[in-house]
């Protein structure tokens, strides 16, 4: 297909799409677009519970890839929607997602898939490889993140370094969590109040934190977070706050510990210097851990990237369509 380097591909619709039931009630949307017979690739979006989104689309070849989509537990076209106070929260883990993961590789009759996506999405991407390294053929993750319990304090408390009077709206949100409280957990808590303005006061402190990390990036269109319809954002919000709580129910430290699990996969890690919400030196230290992955240190980036950063994902997707 004709388009000109580090240009993404042309918008694409589905050619197949349904609801998975994966136990407890819940049921996550997919979605396949691209080429029946081309080679399988899985989008892991961030979050989590931002729901997957139809640009993801077009970082791939359509005449190579046979691309799925899925909107993660309680989240996107998933149900129940964790914006519903009534949505159990307790079925939404990140051992519950690398199932449903492997539910659907089977369900579509894929031996290996690719797998593709940053930020809390490479967090999953990474415990799905390592506990089912057989099924990945390679890995592609721009904006590292392992979500590990030190990554997190950074986030919600050591970045407020930089963004004093932001952090102090966001700690003054959750008053009870004052001096060394655990905000992340008080903000959790919060999410889960049967009170609708309780919710959405949170939900509006946490947003307007996470833009202000993301302040300093050039993006176009309304504010990351704040600027997400109504029931997405407050989706978001409380699978964040849940999952960042419990340190996404992973040891500290263990995808980075266990990633010469990974060996033989073959991976490419692009990461901005400037990215202020993940720091570069957990790319860093994960490439040391893996034989046979390659880091790309975008200077200028951010968590969100830019045009070199999409250069980069392209030719890592482009070079990997061939194998």
């Amino acid at each position: 297909m004709d388009r000109e380097p580090g240009e993404k591909y042309p918008p694409i619709e589905p050619y197949d799409q349904g609801m998975l039931d994966v136990g407890d009630g819940n049921l996550v949307h997919w979605e396949v677009c691209g080429n029946p017979d081309g080679k399988p690739a899985l989008v892991v979006h961030g979050g989590p519970g931002s729901g997957c989104g139809a640009h993801t689309r077009q970082y791939f070849d359509p005449d190579r890839y046979r691309v799925v989509l899925f909107d993660q537990r309680g989240c996107g076209r998933s149900t129940p929607h964790a914006s519903d106070p009534a949505a159990d929260m307790r079925h939404n883990t990140t051992a519950h997602l690398i199932a449903d993961m492997e539910r659907l590789r089977v369900r579509l009759g894929i031996e290996k898939w690719l797998l593709y996506g940053g930020s809390w999405g490479s967090t999953l991407i990474l415990a799905y490889a390592e506990e089912h390294p057989e099924r990945v053929s390679e890995i592609v993750i721009p904006a590292v993140t392992t979500t590990r319990r030190s990554e997190i304090d950074w986030l919600y408390r050591g970045v407020g370094k930089i963004f004093p009077e932001a952090w102090d709206l966001f700690r003054a949100g959750v008053p009870e969590a004052a001096g060394d409280g655990d905000l992340v957990a008080a903000y959790a808590r919060r999410m889960e109040s049967p009170d609708a303005a309780v919710r959405a006061r949170a939900t509006a402190d946490w947003c307007a934190w996470e833009d202000a990390v993301l302040s300093q990036e050039t993006y176009s269109g309304p504010p990351p977070y704040s600027g997400r319809p109504g029931s997405a954002r407050q989706a978001l919000v409380r699978i964040c706050s849940h999952y960042f709580s419990h340190g996404a129910w992973l040891e500290e430290g263990q995808l980075i510990r266990n990633a010469g699990r990974l060996a033989g996969i073959p991976g490419v890690l692009v990461h901005g210097r400037f990215d202020l919400g993940g720091p570069l030196i957990t790319a860093w230290e994960l490439v040391k851990a893996w034989p046979d992955a390659e880091l790309t240190v975008i200077d200028g980036a951010g968590h969100l990237g830019g045009p070199a950063t999409t250069r980069a994902v392209l030719e890592a997707l482009d070079r990997f369509a061939a194998q």
